[in-house]
């Protein structure tokens, strides 16, 4: 009998790691529509999926209320349009206790304070004592150890990507992100990271083949490159290496294609990209080689009402009521 005990024991742990090994994929949460199943609905359809990992936007209770006890991993985002005013401690504080402390049973993992700042914005002056702030009142909360404090960035403030090993920020990008590389150093925080090959490969063509965008190139490059995500996040962490991030790792907190609206844009493409990075994630890059990447895949749904391009509004993993766009496994 005991033997028997023993064994039904290694089987649910060995179950157990295979799925928690799977778990390096997540999906971006967007709420920009009309037509979107309610906030319970949603994490419902999260969980029959198996999509361990989660990433909002803002602090919208509505979701918050539904991940609880969900076991649900969060990045809760900081919007662009508060920055300003957590540069306060009280009001970060009060941000930390109204979302965070309230909600000690959503699993957060990460704080993005802010989404592709760019330097020189407006919100650019504000983005570090906005993080320092937060972290102050997460670890006042004694959360430090759970919940790591960062931004999300995107691949505009590399000024040199190819080849991927001379990957180095922007002069004008520089003085921005060296402090904050510097607070991640000291705080074992990771840089979240927007990567989207698909825009890369829209804006030069003359260059890239689709088949390095998509995953379906034969063969490596030049320069030991086999798809261009590799070769994006690896020119990151050059750029990284260059301003004393030598040790942080880079999460991917949006990476995505869209099925119609523009240039290479269908759903056969966005279905190919899909299912190729979800595998590809689990191992790691050529300067990066021990995976799994944690990637986060924009986005849930498609959003009616985003703005911009019409191939903002063509992202989704699912349709608005429910049915997957792609035949694609999150395991």
């Amino acid at each position: 009998m005991s033997l028997i005990l023993l064994l039904i024991g290694v089987l649910l742990s060995s179950t157990a790691l295979e799925f928690t090994g799977a778990q390096s994929v997540g999906v971006c949460y967007g709420g920009n529509g009309n037509n979107l199943p309610t906030k319970k609905a949603v994490v419902d359809l999260y969980k029959s999926k198996g999509i361990g990992k989660i990433r909002i936007y803002n602090p919208d209770e509505g979701i918050l209320q539904a991940l609880r006890s969900s076991n649900i991993e969060v990045i809760l985002g900081v919007p662009n349009n508060v920055l300003k005013s957590l540069t306060n401690a009280q009001t970060a504080s009060d941000w930390v206790n109204k979302y965070v402390k309230a909600y000690s049973i959503v699993k957060i993992k990460y704080i993005a304070v802010g989404n592709e700042v760019h330097p020189g914005s407006a919100e650019s002056s504000s983005v570090l004592p906005a993080m320092q702030n937060i972290q102050k009142a997460i670890s006042s909360a004694n959360l430090q150890g759970q919940i790591k404090v960062s931004t999300a960035i995107d691949t505009t403030l590399i000024g040199k990507s190819y080849p991927p090993k001379d990957g180095v920020f922007s002069d004008a990008a520089s003085g921005y992100i060296k402090p904050i590389v510097n607070f991640l150093v000291s705080n074992g925080s990771p840089l979240l990271a927007n990567v989207y090959p698909y825009f890369a490969y829209v804006n030069n063509q003359q260059s890239i083949g689709l088949d390095y965008a998509l995953f379906t190139k034969q063969g490596k490059n030049e320069v030991g490159y086999q798809n261009l995500f590799d070769a994006m996040l690896d020119s990151i962490y050059a750029a990284l290496e260059k301003v004393g991030g030598s040790n942080v790792k880079i999460v991917v907190s949006e990476s995505g294609w869209p099925s119609q609206g523009g240039t290479g844009a269908s759903a056969g493409n966005a279905g190919t990209y899909y299912g190729n990075l979800i595998k590809h994630v689990k191992g790691g890059t050529p300067k990066r080689p021990n995976g799994p990447i944690e990637t986060y895949l924009f986005a849930m749904f498609d959003e009616n009402q985003k703005p911009g391009s019409e191939i903002e509004r063509h992202f989704g993993l699912f349709r608005p009521d429910k049915s997957p766009k792609y035949q694609i496994s999150f395991n």
